[in-house]
C-alpha cells in the first residue's frame, strides 16, 4: 500500500460528504503497519457542528479505537490541506505524518496560510507530504463550489 491507494480512499469519503451537501473533504487514519484505522468525512452540516471537519472526525475516532489520544506512528491522509483548527488537533494528536491532496490558500495551515507542521515553537512537528492526488481533490472540490454557486 502506498500513500497514492490511501489518497484515492480518502477521495472516496469526500465524494460521500459531497453526496450529502457537506464541503467534500475526506480522511483516513492509518497505522505504520497499513492497516486503515477509521475514515470519515466532513458532517459540519449533518451534525450542526463547525468542529466536525473530517480529520477531527477521524481523529476522535481513531483515539477511541486504540484507546489512547496519541496517534503517535499514524499518517492521516485527508484531501485538502487541514485548517488552522485541524492541523492544532493533529499536532496535539502528534500524528507522524500528513499526507493531503490539494493545498486551502485560504484555510490552510500546513503550509498555505500558515505552517503549523514545522513550527518549531511547539512541541511536535508533523511531516507534510502535499499534492498526493492532488488534481482529484482540487477538481472535486471545485466542482463542488461551481455547483453550489450555479444553484
Amino acid at each position: 500500500m502506498n500513500d497514492e491507494h490511501f489518497m484515492a480512499l480518502a477521495l472516496i469519503e469526500a465524494k460521500k460528504a459531497g453526496q450529502n451537501g457537506e464541503v467534500p473533504i475526506g480522511a483516513l487514519v492509518v497505522a505504520e503497519n497499513g492497516d486503515i484505522i477509521t475514515a470519515a468525512y466532513n458532517r459540519t452540516i449533518e451534525l450542526n457542528d463547525p468542529t466536525a471537519h473530517a480529520e477531527i472526525l477521524a481523529i476522535r475516532d481513531a483515539a477511541a479505537r486504540i484507546g489512547n489520544y496519541r496517534l503517535t506512528g499514524f499518517s492521516l491522509y485527508v484531501t485538502i490541506e487541514p485548517c488552522i483548527m485541524c492541523m492544532g488537533a493533529i499536532i496535539h494528536s502528534r500524528f507522524s505524518r500528513v499526507i493531503f491532496g490539494a493545498h486551502d490558500p485560504k484555510w490552510g495551515a500546513a503550509g498555505s496560510l500558515y505552517d503549523l507542521s514545522s513550527d518549531n515553537r511547539l512541541n511536535h512537528q508533523v511531516e507534510i507530504i502535499s499534492g498526493v492526488k492532488e488534481e482529484n481533490a482540487r477538481i472535486l472540490i471545485q466542482e463542488f463550489f461551481r455547483n453550489k454557486r450555479n444553484k
